[in-house]
């Protein structure tokens, strides 16, 4: 969150969109878990665990710790994830009212101390949750604020551990910092009057002038570079992996270097932390290039998140055999790779949940394409840009309901067969085969690993793809990869290392090593029909103004996006009917909404309903749940 940003008249917080916050040290309720009544110690995670070999990173922005927990155990961890991202463990600012509404989401992001008891949840169950991910094979990487505390332009004081604090005196007495622990104007490092940042090409502001109005860390101290250890080594003592660095651009990167250096190894690896550092582009001066700062660890992959935009909507994947200019803000090696994050969803610059299967299918080559470390990311569901999590009254983040304001791409069928996938072609780490049908139909291989074919337009795209892979029938992992007797999803033949493939519309096909079959391949692949007229019947009252839709989890049934869902006719009311064409042989995931005319969404109750596609017509008789 580099860029500059003006707070709005009369909002007590600092800074827009991401700053700071923690729980409460007292008794908290987070999401129907029983209260807790004190901190109690907490012991390292045990190193004598087996963690992912992969280099995925899910990024569970703003889950309370028991949700991330849950998710590790049940999701990340079987599907191969290497680690999850989480949001800042601090205690923060907690405020009732702002111009964004109550507990906007970037309340995490203005630390009062660094008591890892936040609005996500307690000292106690952050280290449970650590321990469950290890557990799991997930590193846990927390996102660190460290730049600053909170805005010195708050109007209250109030936070979610009960610790106190003076905005405009600089005084923090939990950690403790006090009025020379910052940098204020003309002090002789912020030569600026109103000590804010002015010119975003001038080092010395940049990195010790105010990020709007957020009270600067004067991190050339070597009692604050001691306390910002301090706390970077109690999270590594409950067994965090690495750090996703906030506002890293504004930090002297020798200063940093300093903070780096006192770090402990990790306790389930035994080996430095993993560094990840946010520094927006866009500067002209060399030192505040993200290039810069790899000296200290990699860098967030902003120009790679903004080119993917631009090639997914210009609807010109063709371009995409070798990555060009726009993502070198550093190479391969050194870039945390991204498709958003929680500044960029909001303000544009990149794909988000909101841009449907561009968005699906982004993710889907960014973990296919061997650049960078790929994180997937998963927040909440917003209509406003500062709006908070779903949260109790209090503000305390309450449990993931991916189906009700959550994003779970995470966890979707493709998305999990897409880390498996990079799992299985990790050695293959170059691009072969790069075919473009259309300029918005491609498809590669990663050697003789795996091949994904990807179609960004509105109708399937058969072809024939040179795939490097032996011969043999695999199963394709955006539908649900290799199952029990066979294909789980839509099966693909490879004959004479050459396979004939439908890719459905707005959708991808990916195969590998590990999801084949053994049988041998059909002498004719395209004989099988390659879509099914289903008819779905749902039985659903509604009120004048309300109809019903059906989403699901492929790009035919809008991929939970409920912008895209489906509307059935009501001409056998109460009965909704729809006939659909999906994809053949696949399974597929989806649920009933009822969305009023102002779209208003409400969610039908359950799982999520299932089945798999076949050859001829299958006809759902439902009733709303």
């Amino acid at each position: 969150m580099q860029r500059a940003r003006t707070p709005r008249a009369g909002t007590p917080r600092a800074r827009l969109p991401r700053r700071r916050s923690l729980l409460a040290a007292g008794a908290l309720v987070l999401g129907g878990l029983a209260p807790v009544a004190a901190l109690l110690p907490d012991s390292p995670a045990s190193a004598a665990v087996s963690l992912n070999a992969g280099d995925v990173t899910a990024n569970l922005w703003e889950w309370n710790w028991p949700s991330v927990a849950a998710a590790c155990t049940d999701q990340l961890g079987p599907a191969g994830y290497g680690a999850v991202q989480v949001a800042p463990p601090a205690e923060s600012v907690s405020l009732a009212s702002t111009n964004d509404g109550v507990h906007p989401w970037w309340e995490v992001y203005q630390p009062v101390s660094y008591g890892p008891t936040s609005r996500l949840g307690t000292r106690s169950q952050f280290a449970a949750m650590v321990t469950a991910c290890h557990n799991a094979g997930v590193r846990v990487y927390v996102d660190a604020v460290i730049n600053h505390m909170a805005g010195h332009n708050n109007t209250v004081n109030t936070t979610y551990g009960g610790s106190t604090f003076d905005p405009t005196g600089f005084s923090y007495p939990a950690v403790p910092y006090g009025y020379g622990d910052f940098h204020h104007a003309n002090d002789g490092y912020c030569n600026d009057d109103d000590a804010g940042i002015d010119d975003w090409n001038n080092t010395s502001e940049v990195q010790n002038c105010e990020l709007v109005s957020l009270s600067d860390l004067k991190t050339q101290s070597g009692y604050v570079r001691g306390k910002i250890a301090g706390y970077l080594n109690d999270l590594i003592g409950l067994g965090v992996d690495g750090f996703r660095v906030d506002a890293a651009k504004h930090i002297a990167q020798s200063d940093f270097a300093a903070i780096k250096g006192m770090l402990n190894n990790t306790t389930a690896e035994g080996k430095a932390p993993y560094i990840a550092q946010e520094v927006f582009p866009g500067a002209s001066n060399s030192e505040l290039k993200p290039a810069a700062f790899t000296g200290n660890g990699d860098v967030l992959g902003f120009a790679y998140a903004q080119g993917l935009k631009t090639q997914f909507q210009n609807g010109t994947l063709s371009n995409l055999s070798g990555i060009p200019s726009w993502s070198l803000d550093a190479s391969s090696a050194q870039t945390y790779a991204m498709i958003t994050n929680h500044d960029t969803e909001r303000d544009g610059s990149t794909l988000s949940y909101k841009n449907g299967t561009d968005y699906v299918l982004a993710n889907y080559f960014m973990l296919a394409y061997p650049y960078g470390k790929p994180s997937v990311f998963d927040g909440f569901t917003w209509s406003s840009a500062g709006q908070s999590p779903p949260a109790n009254s209090g503000g305390f983040v309450t449990n993931t309901n991916c189906s009700s304001g959550w994003q779970c791409v995470t966890q979707s069928t493709g998305m999990k067969g897409m880390v498996g996938w990079r799992n299985a072609t990790a050695s293959a780490t170059t691009v072969s085969n790069f075919t473009a049908t259309a300029g918005d139909v491609i498809g590669f291989s990663r050697g003789s690993k795996g091949w994904i074919g990807l179609n960004d337009s509105s109708n399937p795209s058969t072809a024939s793809y040179r795939t490097r892979l032996a011969d043999g029938v695999y199963c394709d992992v955006i539908t649900g990869g290799l199952g029990a007797n066979g294909c789980a999803g839509t099966a693909v033949s490879v004959s004479g290392g050459t396979a004939t493939v439908t890719v459905p519309a707005h959708g991808a096909v990916a195969i590998h090593v590990n999801a084949r079959t053994g049988a041998t391949p059909t002498a004719t692949p395209t004989s099988n029909p390659t879509t099914v007229s289903d008819v779905f019947n749902v039985h659903a009252t509604t009120t004048w103004g309300t109809s019903v839709y059906i989403v699901g989890d492929i790009p035919a049934l809008g991929s939970w996006d409920t912008s895209k869902a489906i509307k059935l006719s009501p001409g056998s009311y109460p009965t909704w009917s729809s006939t659909l064409t999906l994809p053949a042989n696949t399974r597929i995931e989806y649920k009933y909404i009822k969305k009023t005319d102002a779209g208003a969404v409400t969610w039908e109750n359950g799982a999520n309903r299932s089945y798999t596609t076949g050859t001829s017509a299958h006809t759902a008789n439902d009733t709303w749940r």
